[in-house]
């Protein structure tokens, strides 16, 4: 006997083992009752519980009548199915054979025929797919495999983790929560204390201005300081970023570590393994709430194990090297060595004496001479027989039907009569094949040509737009239908027929209750042989649906054919399981049964379901001579053992097994044989066969001797087929698939093998090709598809010489095999479900039988797995999506993902991509229940497939990437430089335009030189003019200053600084206000008494915890000895919740302007000095760095000076500016350049435009503005909030005509998709689309570029993005692939000169290369007030010089990466249209073209990303990303240990979560050729935002690894 090992007894096993009840004893009502709730059961659509309570109540009345009766039962016993394993596999005493392994049900018949006990078959009712494939050996491959997998060290896999809401609740959820503090309290991170370190540079957050939430996450603890002799390895402490271009370490490379040092400390690598010890014990309960940081370490750990294929020799990164690397020619591949294949020619076809000449003639004749005879009959859904048909109803519906069709007008206009040759959809479902054979034969009889299609089931069925393609191709107008049919097709509220997706308009005619037809009337005479007797629809691998025409001729010969091998008589009854619309239902027991006068009973599918032995006993009850089945009907009638005892298929000379072709239907042929064989099943009757839709019946196993005496097996090699030839396997090989025969040819067809690809090439008699078959009975076209049907069914096939075989036509097949020996056809695969992996040829099928293998009854629900390939990157990669189980926890399906990569792996030696579970029930349904495939793989990729696990294995499947690139030191250009030409290249070097000079001695020019000066000189001159206006969100005006106003309050608050401050010159004041005017006159107040001060944004109220720490950072920093502020702020500053972050009694002096003291003081001004400071302006890099920079009384003067000229900004002129005064260009437009110009500024604060988006723009128009500035994150709202808008507002009268220059403040490369959208949106309002532009500033300069009044367009380049990884620039055309959109960003200010250098060697580039911006100007800061750490390793930030050329030359660095450009502009003359704009400078421009240096911005040095070599910006591959799914609101990408991390923001429900994650980590291979190591997917508004609108990448590293995200998943690439 086996052993058996009882898991939880499936479904029914626990309610039997109290009743032992023979259910064929209970009443039919319970029976029924019973089939529904296991129906339900099976559906998911009722719990385990729910069931097994139900079915106890059902059953409690009867469990006593039955106790006795049962023990007498028959020497057959089965366990339940559902949750037995099979310990043992010998086949011990009894000779028990296990029936399909992978579902671990053994039929176990005692030794001497002594009853075994009997345990309750459960009645789980399995449906269409679950045993497509199961096999025994398959089975025992898997295990043996997986446990020779268990002797190597298995690589701990990372969990992916999930949030609590998307997981499916697991029965250990109770014993993970209250395991979490264990595994905290041993966290990977070494966590200081926070402060213990003092500041460092991580834990800054600028924080939005916005009031939105998406603000920074909590500033993570400063990490410790790195112990002196650290393992490289251990990834708990990092050290921040550092300004100068330093990447974390990496730690795949552990080489460079000196073994002392590793000693010294356990290895990060051993601390992460201390969890694997708890994780053997299955105590899994830990394993979801692991520290990311030990997960990634986890992670590495697994990738730093060799790769098994090696990558191929170095080469750049181009299209066809990818090509050539997908398809490596692999020298050791096994070749055809045999000879040319002969083709296989069956035997001639002749007509039986007495059959009928055609169809029609053969309902004619049954139908009058045998007219009581019956042709159909249909059993309903409880196995009861319903309807029959005879052959006399069959004439006489068929020729009503036919004489309405040509008679009738159908449709509603009248005038339609459909003529012979017209095509006609049937809809009939599947348990109605009797209105179905009416219709078809009355269609047939009037020459009109039947479509059958499967019923539509909702609006939107899977693959129905394809269908829908089918019948407008067709020119169908109209759908022949039951009653029954098409009351329960959906309506539309008028009671129509709803318009189906992509059908064409219908008119829909029921075929019952025609009225007579007229006694003289017959049928038209026949059309011609070859026009259309019926078309077939087929459906591609993409999901196409085609229509394959069988012309009269074809169809009679066939059926002419599968009489003559299948010996067809008179009179002999049938049984049909199969779908009778189409293949080989439709050619078997709709045609050819008709033509020979058979009976055929029909099982309906819903039958099945319910009794799956319903079949067999049918073929009992009426004698039946032929069944036609699936293998999977074989599978259910073996598992159906309480039905067994009464059947007798004794009387069964031909078993038709429709999917023979399959490699998986050979186990279920060979177990049924050898359990029915006692029943009287002859080994002879079992006839496998290969059928397509193209080629017909291609072979068919004679039934009987005949048929018996020529079978052939082959045990075959799975690698061998991977390469396409045939080579015999050991029978216990892993790798090995036993294959059967199909049977020998057709009568009157001949068959040959040709090449799968290429030219149709006879293949060599080893070689495995694709089937094509000549003969009279094969389809003839694809329905209005020229191209397809020339490939398909027009191929003449070659000779290895080249010549024609001869000049017969042959038709595809579709499938791929082999000729045996004897002609005999072997089938091993279909091109569909073929996937050509890096050279290698694999079969879905074959996949999908190894993935059931692997234990799936405890795990893959009902079998249903989809299997097929996406093209990413040259190359197929296999996906996997299953079904899983509804009560599987998410520890189980890790550890089943897991098990299935190893098995596939080892049996196949290929890698899955990506392997998805879905919940049961999940997947597309096909109209008979199986997966629809196409639609599976079509929402994969479109992102609503909604798994609810996903893995993706890209690092092992991808061996296709380039290889990493070399640095080679090459030598720099300045090598061969003459004069200013460098290899007939001009160095990039570019200056704005002069200054002009200043007469610098006039006393004038010296009294006004500081600007300071120049507000005391404006408030006695220009007293009233008003220079500042500042805006609420009602557009109303909140705040104006005139220059005497500000000048009077500027002098009170300096006297409050010296009066409650005691200031003395040179101090530093800390200024917290919120953006208006009142920060204009704290600055002033400063400058009069010679203080320096320092603005900072003040904290978020909703946000303390993130924003104050960076608030009092900066006054730390700043060695503030004041902090400035308002009654507002510092009733924040006092609250408790700030308290809590920062006490309250730790800060500097804090005065409050609204107290100003009463008493006059006598005024004190301190004038200052050109080299005095000014003012010192600190902001957040992106990376998270705190830098603070001077800026000396000069800088200032010489910077506003340049915006004056650039912008032509005069007292008369309207500036409106609309983003953040804290620092940075934004500051000086703000506080300094109105003063300087004269200028009217409005000041519109962009948390008020958060209010109201219309804000900014109704207030340009309302002022009649020419110059605007903005942020992109001003801009973004606007695009975003008033896109719907846009006609509210110019029905409002806001009209922008009058806007000259709207400027993007930035420190970035220009977001051109961004700037665009706006141009378009607002061109509706007047925009000019040359208006818009942008500016570029950085930390040692903050206003490099900017777009002047006069200057001309913005240029824009189209650049090469594999070069520019390459840090190469290389111009392409617009719409190229691989091209980068790039802008200019501004014009170059008067006084600013720019080159380009080499960031490593300091030698100057070429034009239109490469390499750091470095710029020279009177407005550079004057050096960095504080950095942690050492100033020194700054110091060439602010005095570089190049190391060739001119070296005296001093520069300053600005960290980022672009090139120079020179560029024709071509200018039109502007004309001021501003009535009462007296200014005298003109406003004319020259009209000549005139060459100029653009200015592009590739990205910052330290946010770029070093990966394989090669140099990566971050919002590159953000914007791949941001393009994969629409539903992705905000993307951002870092990197860690060498892994890149993809954070994307899901806008939609958490269910579609897992959808991105193939998306995102496909679309960064196809477009980057980088592997995604992380993805993490979380709310909106989770990635930090500044107020300039950038990311903050390195705070969103920081926030994902100290788990502060919460993210919704996040999925470890393997």
């Amino acid at each position: 006997m086996y052993g058996w090992r009882i898991g939880d007894l499936g479904a029914d096993g626990l309610v039997m083992a109290e009743f032992n009840i023979d259910i064929g004893k209970l009443p039919e009502d319970v029976r029924e009752k019973l089939a529904e709730l296991d129906l339900e059961l099976s559906e998911g659509d009722i719990t385990q519980k729910g069931y097994e309570k139900k079915r106890t109540r059902l059953l409690q009345q009867y469990a006593s009548k039955q106790l006795g009766a049962g023990k007498d039962g028959g020497g057959v016993g089965v366990l339940g199915i559902a949750g037995v394993e099979r310990t043992g596999y010998g086949s011990g005493g009894g000779g028990g054979i296990g029936v399909g392994g992978c579902v671990g049900v053994g039929v176990s018949v005692g030794v001497g025929g002594r009853p075994q006990p009997r345990a309750r078959r459960t009645q789980r009712r399995v449906t269409h797919n679950e045993k497509r494939y199961h096999s025994e050996v398959r089975q025992e491959a898997v295990q043996q495999a997986l446990a020779a997998m268990q002797g190597r060290p298995k690589p701990s896999l990372p969990m992916p983790s999930k949030r609590t809401s998307v997981m499916a609740r697991s029965p250990d959820r109770e014993r993970r929560d209250s395991g979490e503090s264990s595994s905290d309290e041993d966290s990977v991170v070494t966590e200081e204390s926070p402060g213990a370190g003092g500041p460092t540079g991580t834990g800054l957050s600028d924080t939005s201005s916005t009031g939105s939430a998406r603000d920074t996450p909590p500033p993570p603890r400063p990490p410790a300081r790195r112990p002196p002799c650290a393992d490289i390895t251990d990834i708990a402490e990092y050290t921040p970023h550092a300004y100068c271009n330093i990447q974390p370490p990496d730690v795949t490379h552990t080489s460079n570590t000196p073994a002392a040092q590793q000693s010294t400390r356990r290895p990060g690598a051993d601390r992460v393994n201390r969890y694997h010890v708890v994780e053997d014990q299955n105590n899994t309960g830990t394993t979801g709430r692991w520290k990311v940081s030990a997960k990634i370490q986890q992670l590495l750990n697994t990738l730093k194990r060799p790769k098994r294929r090696p990558l191929p020799e170095f080469y750049e990164d181009d299209d066809i090297e990818l090509e050539i690397a997908a398809n490596p020619k692999d020298p050791n591949a096994p070749k055809p060595e045999g000879g040319s294949m002969t083709s296989a020619v069956g035997e001639p076809l002749s007509v039986a004496a007495g059959l009928p000449r055609s169809l029609e003639a053969a309902i004619q004749r049954y139908g009058s001479a045998s007219y009581k005879a019956p042709v159909a009959t249909v059993l309903d859904p409880n196995g009861k027989l319903c309807v029959t048909l005879t052959y006399g109803k069959l004439l006489s519906r068929s020729h009503k039907i036919a004489y309405t069709l040509l008679n009738k007008a159908l449709s509603r206009g009248g005038d339609c009569c459909l003529k012979p040759g017209d095509r006609i959809a049937l809809v009939y479902p599947n348990n109605d094949p009797i209105s179905f054979m009416c219709a078809f034969y009355g269609c047939l009889q009037a020459g009109i040509v039947p479509v059958p299609i499967e019923v539509p089931l909702t609006r939107r069925d899977a693959g129905s737009q394809q269908i829908g393609f089918l019948l407008g191709s067709c020119g169908i107008q109209v759908a022949l239908t039951s009653e029954a049919c098409l009351k329960g097709l959906p309506k539309t509220a008028a009671g129509e027929v709803v318009a189906f997706k992509g059908w064409p308009k219908l008119h829909w005619f029921v075929t019952e209750h025609l009225g007579k037809t007229p006694k003289d009337w017959l049928p038209p005479p026949r059309l011609t042989d070859d026009t259309p007797a019926y078309i077939e629809y087929t459906t591609d691998k993409d999901g196409s649906v085609m229509g394959v025409t069988v012309t009269r001729s074809a169809m009679l010969a066939h059926c002419r054919a599968l009489t003559q091998a299948c010996g067809y008589t008179e009179g002999e009854n049938a049984v049909c399981v199969l779908d009778f619309k189409r293949e080989v239902g439709l050619w078997h027991s709709t045609l050819t049964s008709v033509l020979n006068g058979m009976h055929v009973i029909f099982i309906p599918y819903a039958l099945m379901k319910v009794n799956p032995a319903s079949w067999m006993q049918m073929i009992t009850k009426h004698r039946a001579s032929v069944a036609v089945v699936k293998s999977r009907d074989l599978h259910w009638g073996l598992l159906a053992t309480k039905d067994h005892k009464d059947i007798s298929l004794s009387s069964l000379r031909l078993l038709l097994v429709a999917d023979g072709a399959n490699p998986w239907s050979l186990s279920s042929c060979d177990q049924f044989l050898s359990v029915f064989q006692s029943k009287g099943l002859r080994p002879d009757a079992v006839c496998p066969c290969a059928s397509s839709s193209e080629a017909l019946t291609v072979s068919v196993r004679r039934p009987g001797r005949a048929g018996v005496n020529a079978t052939g097996r082959g045990v075959l090699s799975m690698s061998g087929l991977s390469y396409g030839v045939v080579r015999v396997d050991q029978e216990n090989s892993l790798t090995s698939l036993t294959l059967q025969d199909c049977g020998q040819v057709m009568p009157g067809s001949i068959v040959v093998v040709i090449k799968m690809e290429g030219q149709p090439f006879i293949c060599k008699t080893d070689e495995v090709g694709e089937i094509c078959v000549h003969s009279s009975a094969t389809g003839n076209q694809y329905w209005g598809l020229q191209g397809l049907t020339n490939n398909t069914f027009k191929v003449s096939p070659l000779q290895a010489d080249g010549s024609p075989l001869g000049d017969v036509e042959y038709t595809r097949s579709g499938l791929l095999g082999f000729l045996g020996p004897g002609g005999l056809v072997f089938v091993c695969g279909s091109r569909d479900g073929l996937m050509t992996v890096t050279g290698r040829k694999h079969n879905a099928d074959d996949i999908i039988a190894t993935v059931l293998a692997v234990e799936p009854m405890k795990f893959i629900y009902r079998g249903r797995i989809a299997v097929f390939s996406v093209r990413v990157l040259r190359d197929e990669r296999i996906c996997v999506v299953a079904e899983q189980r509804p009560d599987c926890s998410e520890e189980e399906s890790f550890q089943w993902m897991s098990r299935v990569l190893q098995a596939v792996d080892s049996i196949h030696a290929v890698g899955i991509y990506c392997l998805a579970l879905v919940p049961p029930n999940y997947l597309p349904k096909t109209p008979l229940g199986g997966i629809h495939l196409s639609e599976t793989k079509r929402r994969f990729l479109e992102g609503t497939l909604h798994p609810a696990n996903v893995l993706l294995c890209p690092h092992t499947c991808v061996t296709n990437l380039p290889k990493p690139r070399e640095v080679h030191s090459d030598v720099g250009p300045a090598s061969v430089m003459v004069g200013n030409i460098v290899q007939g290249n001009r160095l990039a070097s570019a200056q704005g335009r002069d200054m002009g000079v200043l007469d610098e001695d006039s006393d004038n020019a010296k009294k006004y030189q500081f600007i300071s000066e120049i507000l005391r000189w404006r408030a006695v001159s220009t007293s009233d003019h008003v220079i500042f206006t500042s805006l609420n969100a009602k557009g109303a005006v909140a705040t104006s200053l005139s220059c005497s106003q500000l000048h009077k309050k500027a002098e009170r608050i300096g006297n409050l600084l010296l009066d409650r401050g005691r200031i003395n010159t040179g101090d530093h004041v800390a200024l917290i206000f919120p953006p208006g005017t009142d920060l204009i006159c704290a600055f002033y107040g400063c400058l009069y008494v010679g203080a320096v001060p320092v603005t900072i944004r003040p904290p978020h109220p909703q946000n303390l915890q993130t924003t104050l720490p960076t608030v009092r950072m900066i006054v730390d920093v700043s060695k503030s000895v004041l902090v400035l502020t308002n009654q507002n702020i510092l009733k924040l500053l006092k609250t408790k919740e700030a308290n809590n972050v920062v006490d309250i009694k730790s800060w500097p002096t804090i005065l409050d302007m609204d107290d100003m003291p009463k008493k006059k003081l006598p005024v004190m001004y301190r004038a200052p000095t050109a080299e005095m400071l000014a003012y010192l302006d600190f902001s957040v890099s992106t990376t998270g760095m705190l830098a603070g920079i001077k800026m000396s009384h000069a800088a200032v003067t010489s910077l506003c000076r340049a915006m004056k000229l650039a912008c032509e900004l005069y007292p008369s002129r309207h500036i409106a500016l609309c983003l953040d005064p804290y620092s940075g260009l934004g500051f000086a437009l703000w506080c300094l350049s109105s003063i300087y110009s004269g200028h009217h500024s409005i000041l519109i604060p962009p948390s008020e435009v958060e209010a109201n988006p219309a804000l900014w723009l109704s207030a340009v128009s309302q002022s009649r503005v020419r110059d605007t500035f903005c942020s992109y994150g001003v801009m973004e709202l606007c695009t975003k909030g008033l896109g719907s808008s846009v006609h509210a507002l110019k029905a409002r009268g806001v009209s922008l005509a009058c806007v000259r220059t709207c400027v993007v403040v930035a420190e970035e490369r220009p977001r051109i998709a961004l700037t665009t959208s706006f141009s378009k949106l607002f061109s509706a309002l007047g925009l000019s689309p040359r208006a818009v532009s942008t500016s570029f500033g950085c930390r040692v300069n903050t206003a490099i570029c900017l777009q002047g009044a006069s200057s001309p367009e913005p240029s824009t380049v189209y650049v090469d993005l594999r070069a520019l990884r390459n840090d190469r620039v290389s111009l392409v055309e617009r719409g190229s692939p691989h091209s980068l959109c790039l802008m200019e960003s501004g014009k170059l200010l008067p006084g600013v000169k720019v080159i380009i250098a080499n960031p490593e060697t300091k030698g100057q580039c070429g034009d239109s290369h490469l390499g750091e911006i470095w710029v020279q100007s009177a407005h550079n800061a004057s050096g960095y007030f504080t950095i942690y750490g050492d100033e020194s390793d700054y110091a060439d930030h602010f005095n570089a010089r190049l190391v060739t050329g001119n070296t005296n030359e001093v520069y300053a660095r600005t960290g980022y990466l672009g090139f120079l450009r020179r560029t024709e502009s071509v200018q039109q003359s502007v004309i001021s249209d501003i009535p009462g704009d007296t200014s005298t400078e003109a406003d004319l421009v020259p009209g000549d073209s005139e060459l100029h240096d653009a200015v592009f911005v590739v990205g910052a040095l330290d946010e770029a990303i070093l990966l394989r070599g090669m140099r990566y910006h971050p919002i590159d591959i953000e914007n791949s990303v941001m393009r994969c799914h629409k539903k992705i609101a905000e993307c951002a990408v870092f990197t860690w240990t060498n892994l890149l991390v993809v954070v994307v923001e899901l806008d939609g429900s958490e269910s579609e979560a897992l959808d991105l994650v193939a998306l995102v980590t496909s679309a960064v291979l196809e477009e980057h050729h980088l592997v995604v190591g992380v993805v993490v997917v979380v709310d909106p508004g989770v990635v930090p935002i500044n107020s300039r609108g950038e990311k903050q990448r390195m705070h969103l590293r920081d926030g994902f690894l100290a788990d502060q995200l919460d993210p919704i998943y996040v999925a470890y690439n393997m």
